[in-house]
């Protein structure tokens, strides 16, 4: 209609100026849409009279004038106009809007005005183009997005102009590297589709081959996963022009058009899409490669047509192997697009199509030397594995990598090398990985680190030898890059342990290992830790190449393994060290040393001749300067030391002679200087130190663990010789380090000299246990001495300027009076009579009143003396000029110095109260108050001590506080619950944890603590049981603290070194939740938390093989301690002591109980579920405490069993309590008449229950020897259990059957007359049993059930053992394998009483080698690979098949009842093109047509006939305008809707997508949905203006189409719709 108005206006020859003057708009105003369309009709109107022709009605003059309104219009009124669109900030719908009217207004003018005018604005246009992401568009600029479908309205007009072409390209390309992600795609859709679409003819290749080029290079110089994304999307977008069908190129042709499937670039950038972390990228890349092959497979032609000369060609297609190459690509999409699925039920079934792919590769691989199938194609596959989200597919990845049998083959594995050393070593990385598999123990290598072992020995064995050194050096390398958690360094370190001895690394090698300890394990669990270093040592041992490390290199090296962890002397890695030492002495690459210009380095080094060298350069010290100088650097003796002792044990190997004059020759510079430290005054004081702190280390590291070969006398000849070596020079080291502590160290580095002599002190008192002559010199004379010293030191009246001097000489005197108390109290020395009175003037002085006003009444004189920091200008002063900067940090860590100070007061204050108690001086009157002083500054001290330093303030709380109980009870629970919540503070610090809470333990539950009642001390006794709780509660999450308390209340409770008084196990009944929660303790741990667990049983049960089990002095921590631990303190208790069975008694009542609650909360659980493990812990515990139960309480017990035989119960739980029956019926027959009335309960109680009860028949031969009137006895079983043969149960029929048979067996043994009729009856039933059950499932169950181990091998008497309840049982009935407590564990215990009557283990073997299973399970068949692979629902289309040829034109199909309706719509327009389910297209147009949408795009309008289409539609399709649209169509049908200014809106989850729930929709908005199957194609993506996500919360990845298109309709007409009518549901 417009056009016939527009032509006839014209054709009246009107006044053009005057129109143009009235379509016209101010240029600072912003028009309406209406205005703009008006004037570009009206100018469109005006072409045809424009044209140059003889029938134009338009004179030249005419013509030019109107030609110049058109540049005006052009100039002045579309560019200012877009530029004041530019500057409108959010962009709405009205820019949108306006803006596409502009365009639409440019496109018109621009082929009707003068060139060098449309071309200027092209080029200003351009400028704006190249604007930074933060720049914002000034006056004249447009913006980028405007500046976009400005130039796509200008290309067709200018398409003639090469350079303006090749100047927008470059454009476009610029601002697709630089612009942000959201403008990439509009740029590329509407910048480069409409120069491709408008060039044509010989230019089109050359611009093809430009965008291909500057992609493809863009790429490979920055091979990034945003680069990777942006070209992908470019690739797609252009796929139609770059991947179509070309004719067959002549030799001599030039201008061929580019085939990206000829540059190695691009199918690089393919596969980095394929393993890329956005999905929206792996989908596009393919995209692309699904459509190189079709375009490979429909043109026929090899690819590439001739032998490449680059190295790598990672795609090929050849003519006369399409079959092969169909299949092999076919299977690979499908691998990589199910792959994308997070479920693994829906994965697993297409990985056996991966062995496929393999097989394939390999094959053509072994066929030619240039295969057409690149091994790289298959590494994609596994990093799309390894990325994935669900951790399950991840570990089917890595463990179907690890059983790849061909990477046997050199070729393979040197292709996987890079990606073994780079993604796998990653994933390798996850810690989920390693969980135990179904089936496993705990205690068993995981199935993974299993597999790593023996695929490393096969990769490396596999590859070529000159690459493995490079390969494993870059693994290694690989470990140091990022945190690695324990676990998967534990496992990866064991794994390179097996590879075979070989040269492949040198001093690189041991570097890489060294940062591998220094980066990567300092969080890790000790026991791991130490573990995991063992594995690395003695990997670097087998596999450094000894000509290439220096004997300095190695050493240095060994210095980073701690011997507290891994390498200490005694363990087989220290003496596999010592070996390897000896067998390559003198092959190491000798030294260059200092000044050595000469052919000297060629000279073979020993071990021997490197040690004595280093030995004179460690003693080689410059002249001393006069001045203090900081103490040397301890890990130079570490060095030295470890390699002394590594080079006697050598030798001593090596010689097996007298060890004790190679020791000496070794350590003759060492005692030369130890034999002058005393009288050489001219001996430079660092030299002295020096050899002491050398000294001091071979001792510390001369040492084997404790925990080595327990029970055997072993000698150790090495540290023999070095003591007698040492006794010789006992008198200078001790008078020099008298000498020095008594007035010499008045400096800030001698806090730290201190500590060193007084630990060579400590050593050397050990030292003197087997020298009484030493021994009594040094506690005769010097520790007088010292004590003495120090005293007058810290009574000294303090100054009112604290110098350096003064300060250091009182931290040393405490230190000091610390070590000698720390040595009394360990019983290293005795008290002697002078040590005793000097003892007591100690105490005197800490308790000595003060009596200045600002000290509280209740404080004490010398308890928390802080020390007072030094005037800064006093240490200045005496420091001078040397050392400054160090001394400085000295006093700025004043603070620790100040925190040690406190702690060795306490130290000694903890040794007095014990030794000495309160001083003479007090009276007896003032001891009480005295006392409760000294517990407020303990308490106090709590609070200053920083918390690795309080276990002494609570060892002396634990003294103080029984002797305050009853008259300060409020300050002494005050005192515990803070000691508890500072205990609790550090439960994070396992460091400092697991000590503070030993020493909390042993304060807080002393034995007088624990001996409170509710009326001596209520108070402290409810703090103590709430303390009690939150451990329990605490251990839940931190294994091995309940172990902690309990451990200390056992002991306590029993002692098992001496009888315990009645007072103090009496003291049990006030605690005895503890012991109940004990019997039925077990935390359920979280994944992670178990595995670590499960890692460190494994590393345990490897035993001394694993270097750690030996170094690291770890406590018991197994989460199965406390229930250990309370069942052997059960064992000891004695049945004939009153005590004793009052306890066993009320213990007995509250675990029954605690059942009987769980089986009222909760009437079914889950097998191995919480409740499940109570009931079963519960239950074993009733049948360890049997034996020692009164025959009185046995029968109360009886009828609590009865009642919980009646509950629902698991299989495990039933079997215990049906033990547990029979047992008691056993010991107290006269109880078998109320176990028959157990059989007249209520039917429906009783229905499936009574099998419980009609086990315990089937064991009636176990019963029957004890009872009086056995026939009696016997006739009433036989006559209830025939009862029970006719029910319409099965299982009960089953059970009633097996009794039957079982208990009619005993007829002729026990019974003394016949059985008349009832024996006809009974043969009957039982010969039914046998035939007619003969056929099917009833037979195997028949069979299964007489099979079973609790009616075949197991017999209650016999089999009763600490074994069979906690072990066998559990394996037996299918629980968890956590709940299993070998016997072993028992044993550890010495504390476990075993007797005849309850043996620790069972006797007979039968049991035990049974394999757990249950009668009712069912066969459980084995599918072949190929059947699975039959099940599996193939989620995709091949893309052969997906395209058709489509019609070109788009058709509108006229809905005259639609139109002639006058409903309300929206401009919401539906895009279906892709959906081909008639069904789901019949749901959405019914969805559409209620909702009020403009208009449905259909592929094709023949749907609308189909019945399923319009079964769900009800003739909605009458009433809404439909459209046809071909998916071939789909792409400019898109274009001509931006155009327009819809907003092309898809679902679809991306990196930029918005939730449904935020996004507000444009009134003009074209909704496109994606096919079933395959979702929106990859190169549509790239035409939304919005990805909208609809949130989700569940595991299944989509919804059905139609469902998501409903909720989107829905939410638009929500937003847009508001009237009534709209709202109104229709009616059905």
């Amino acid at each position: 209609m417009n056009s016939v108005l527009i032509k006839a206006v014209l054709s009246s020859s009107p006044d053009y100026d005057l129109l143009f003057e009235s379509l016209a708009w101010p240029s600072d105003s912003w028009p309406g849409t209406e205005r703009v369309d008006a004037l570009t009709a009206f100018i469109e109107g005006l072409g045809p009279f424009l044209a140059e022709s003889d029938t134009t009605p338009f004179s030249a003059a005419k013509r030019k004038s109107v030609i110049d309104k058109i540049n005006s219009v052009l100039l002045t009124q579309c560019l200012p106009l877009l530029c004041t669109i530019s500057l409108e900030a959010g962009g709405g719908m009205r820019c949108r809007e306006s803006t596409a009217a502009a365009c639409r207004l440019v496109s018109v003018c621009a082929p009707l005005c003068d060139e060098d005018v449309s071309g200027r604005v092209a080029l200003s246009v351009l400028l704006s183009l190249q604007l930074s992401e933060e720049e914002v568009p000034g006056p004249g600029r447009l913006s980028v997005e405007v500046a976009s479908e400005v130039m796509a309205a200008l290309i067709p007009s200018q398409s003639a102009d090469e350079q303006l072409t090749l100047t927008t390209l470059s454009s476009a390309l610029s601002c697709i590297k630089t612009l942000p992600g959201a403008l990439v795609s509009k740029i590329t859709v509407r910048l480069l589709l409409t120069v491709l679409n408008c060039c044509s003819g010989t230019r089109l290749p050359g611009i093809l081959k430009l965008i291909l080029d500057d992609l493809c290079s863009w790429h490979s110089t920055d091979r990034t996963p945003v680069v990777t994304e942006r070209a992908l999307l470019c690739f797609t977008a252009l796929s139609d022009h770059l991947l179509k069908s070309h004719s067959l190129p002549s030799s001599s042709s030039s201008s061929c058009e580019p085939d990206p499937r000829l540059s190695l670039q691009f199918w690089r950038m393919v596969q980095d899409g394929l393993t890329h972390r956005d999905s929206v990228s792996r989908k596009r890349a393919l995209y692309l490669l699904k459509t190189c092959l079709a375009l490979s497979e429909e043109e026929g032609v090899d690819c590439p047509l001739s032998p490449s000369e680059e190295d790598c060609i990672l795609f090929k297609w050849a003519s006369n192997k399409s079959k092969l190459l169909r299949e092999f690509w076919e299977d690979y999409a499908l691998v990589m697009e199910t792959l994308e699925e997070n479920q693994i039920h829906v994965v697993r079934p297409v990985l056996n199509r991966i062995d496929t792919l393999i097989q394939t590769t390999v094959t053509d691989i072994q066929a030619s030397d240039q295969g057409f199938f690149h091994p790289s194609w298959l590494l994609c596959v596994y990093q799309r594995m390894f990325h994935s989200e669900n951790k399950s597919l991840m570990r089917e990845g890595v463990c179907h990598l690890l059983d790849l049998q061909v990477l046997q083959q050199p070729a393979l594995a040197l292709a996987f090398s890079q990606f073994i050393v780079g993604p796998f070593m990653d994933v390798l990385s996850e810690t989920s990985l390693f969980h135990r598999s179904v089936g496993q123990s705990v205690g068993d290598c995981p199935e993974l680190g299993a597999k790593l072992q023996i695929f490393m020995v096969t990769f490396f064995g596999s590859l070529p030898p000159e690459h493995r050194g490079r390969v494993l050096l870059q693994m290694i390398q690989q470990l140091c890059s990022k945190h690695w958690c324990a676990a998967p360094l534990l496992f990866l370190s064991q794994a390179l342990t097996k590879l075979p001895p070989s040269p492949l690394l040198g001093i690189d090698g041991l570097t890489a290992f060294r940062e591998v300890l220094h980066s990567t394990m300092i969080t890790h669990q000790v026991l791991l830790r130490g573990a995991a270093q063992g594995f690395l040592l003695n990997s670097a041992l087998c596999l450094t190449e000894v000509s290439a490390v220096t004997l300095d290199d190695v050493f240095s090296f060994l210095m980073h393994f701690r011997a507290d962890e891994s390498l200490c002397r005694g363990t087989q890695i220290w003496n596999q060290s010592c070996a390897w030492l000896l067998d390559n002495e003198g092959s190491f690459k000798p030294r260059i040393m200092d000044g050595d210009c000469t052919g000297a380095a060629t000279k073979k080094e020993t071990v021997r001749s490197y040690v004595q060298s280093e030995m004179n350069t460690y003693l080689r010290v410059p002249a001393s300067t006069g001045h203090t100088e900081r103490l040397p650097d301890s890990r130079e003796a570490d060095k030295l030391a470890r390699a002394i002792l590594l080079c006697v044990d050598m030798e001593r190997n090596q010689l097996g002679a007298e060890i004790g004059n190679t020791l000496e020759s070794l350590l003759s510079p060492l005692l030369d200087t130890l034999s002058r430290v005393s009288t050489n005054i001219y001996l430079p004081l660092r030299k002295s130190d020096k050899s002491l702190q050398l000294m001091l280390r071979l001792f510390q590291l001369g040492g084997t663990p404790s925990c080595q070969h327990v029970g055997e006398e072993q000698v150790d000849d090495v540290m023999v010789s070095m003591e007698r070596l040492i006794f010789k020079l006992v008198d200078p080291i001790q008078e020099f380090i008298l000498r020095r502590l008594l007035g010499e160290l008045r400096e800030l580095f001698d806090v730290e000299r201190a500590e060193l002599y007084l630990c060579v002190v400590r050593q050397l008192v050990v030292m003197y246990s087997s020298a009484p002559q030493h021994h009594s010199k040094i506690q005769q004379t010097y520790f007088p001495k010292l004590i003495k010293y120090s005293l007058k030191v810290l009574q000294e009246p303090s100054q009112q300027i604290h110098s350096v001097a003064n300060q250091v000489a009182r931290v040393v005197a405490m230190a000091s009076l610390a070590t000698v108390c720390g040595l009394v109290e360990q019983e290293v020395i005795d008290m002697r009579s002078e040590t005793v009175s000097l003892m007591k003037s100690l105490t005197e002085y800490f308790y000595n009143p003060v009596s200045t006003s600002c000290q509280r009444q209740s404080s004490l004189g010398n308890f928390n003396q802080w020390l007072q920091k030094p005037q800064a200008g006093d240490w200045l002063k005496v420091s001078e000029t040397h050392d400054v900067g160090v001394q400085g940090r000295l006093l700025q860590d004043w603070g620790r110095t100040a925190a040690n100070f406190l702690r060795d007061q306490w130290i000694c204050l903890s040794f007095l109260i014990k030794a000495v108690g309160i001083p003479e001086s007090v009276e007896i009157s003032r001891a009480s108050e005295t006392l409760q002083a000294a517990l407020s500054c303990s308490v106090e001290a709590l609070a200053l001590l920083p918390s690795d330093l309080v276990l002494p303030v609570l060892s002396f709380m634990e003294t103080v506080l029984p002797q305050l109980l009853l008259d300060e009870e409020t300050q002494c629970a005050e005192a515990v619950t803070l000691s508890w919540e500072l205990v609790q503070g550090l439960s994070t610090n396992a460091h400092d944890f697991w000590p503070a809470l030993k020493g909390f333990i042993s304060m807080a539950f002393h034995r007088k603590l624990l001996e409170l009642t509710d009326t001596s001390a209520p108070t402290l006794l409810a703090t103590l049981k709430q303390i009690a709780t939150e451990l329990m509660e605490l251990s839940q999450s931190k294994s091995g603290v309940f172990g902690v308390l309990l451990q200390h209340c056992c002991q306590t409770w029993l002692p098992t070194s001496r009888g315990s008084g009645d007072t103090v196990f009496s003291s049990a009944f006030s605690h005895i939740n503890i012991l109940t929660e004990a019997c039925v303790y077990g935390p359920v741990f979280r994944r992670d938390q178990r595995l670590i667990q499960d890692v460190q049983i494994y590393v345990e049960q490897l035993g001394e093989e694993c270097a750690a089990n030996v170094a690291v002095t770890s406590d018991n921590r197994d989460d199965q301690l406390p229930r250990t631990c309370v069942l052997a303190f059960l064992s000891r208790l004695d049945s004939s002591n009153r005590q004793h069975e009052k306890l066993i008694e009320e213990l007995v009542m509250d675990l029954l109980k605690k059942d009987n609650d769980i089986s009222k909360s909760k009437g079914r659980y889950y097998s191995n579920s919480l409740q499940h493990r109570i009931k079963n812990r519960v239950w074993q515990t009733l049948l360890l405490l049997l034996p020692k139960l009164r025959e009185e309480f046995a029968a109360t017990v009886l009828n609590h069993v009865f009642e919980a035989g009646f509950c629902s119960n698991h299989a495990s739980v039933k079997y215990l309590i049906e033990w547990m029956m029979i047992l008691i019926l056993t010991r107290y027959p006269q109880h078998m008449d109320s176990f028959w009335v157990c059989f007249n309960g209520d039917l429906e109680k009783t229905k499936t229950s009574i099998c419980t009860f009609l086990s315990v028949l089937v064991h009636f031969n176990v019963i029957i020897p004890n009872l009086q009137d056995k026939d009696v006895h016997l006739r009433k079983a036989l006559d209830i259990i025939l009862q029970w043969c006719f029910n319409h149960n099965f299982s009960v029929r089953l059970y009633a059957l097996l009794a039957l048979k079982r208990v009619w067996s005993l007829a002729g043994v026990w019974a003394e007359e016949g059985w008349g009729g009832l024996a006809t009856v009974i043969k009957a039933c039982l010969n039914q049993a046998e035939t007619m059950q003969s056929t099917g499932n009833a037979n195997k169950n028949w069979t299964r059930i007489q099979e079973h181990f609790f009616f075949g091998a197991f017999h209650p008497l016999r089999d009763y053992s600490v074994e069979t309840i906690f072990n066998t049982f559990p394996v037996l009935s299918e629980l968890a394998d956590d709940e299993w407590i070998p016997p072993w564990k028992f044993e550890k215990l010495s504390c476990f009483s075993e007797s005849p009557s309850f043996p620790l283990r069972n006797p007979a073997p039968d049991l035990s080698q049974l394999q757990p299973g249950d009668w009712i399970q069912q066969d459980k068949g084995e599918q072949n690979k190929e059947e699975r692979w039959a099940e599996v629902q193939k989620k995709i289309t091949p893309w052969r098949l997906g395209i058709h040829e489509q019609e070109p034109e788009l058709q509108l199909v006229p809905q005259q009842r639609a139109a002639r309706l006058g409903k309300q719509h929206g401009a919401l327009l539906v895009v279906a093109s892709l959906i081909d389910k008639p069904t789901n297209l019949g749901g959405l147009c019914r969805t559409c047509e209620i909702f009020g949408a403009s208009t449905l795009v259909l592929d094709s309008l023949r749907h609308v006939s189909d019945k399923h289409f319009q079964s769900l539609s009800v003739s909605s399709e009458l009433w809404l305008p439909l459209l046809e649209v071909k998916p071939m169509e789909l792409t400019d049908f898109l274009q001509v809707k931006k155009s327009e200014g819809y907003c092309i809106v898809g679902v679809e989850q991306t990196a930029n997508s918005q939730s449904l729930q935020d996004y507000q929709f444009p009134e003009k908005t074209l909704l496109l949905l994606g096919n079933e199957r395959e979702g929106i194609p990859a190169n549509l993506l790239q035409m939304f203006d919005v990805c909208v996500e609809i949130p989700q919360q569940g595991v299944t990845r989509s919804l059905n189409v139609h469902v998501s298109a409903a909720l989107l309709i829905w939410e638009y007409t929500r937003q847009h719709l508001t009237s009534a009518e709209v709202y109104s549901k229709p009616e059905n």
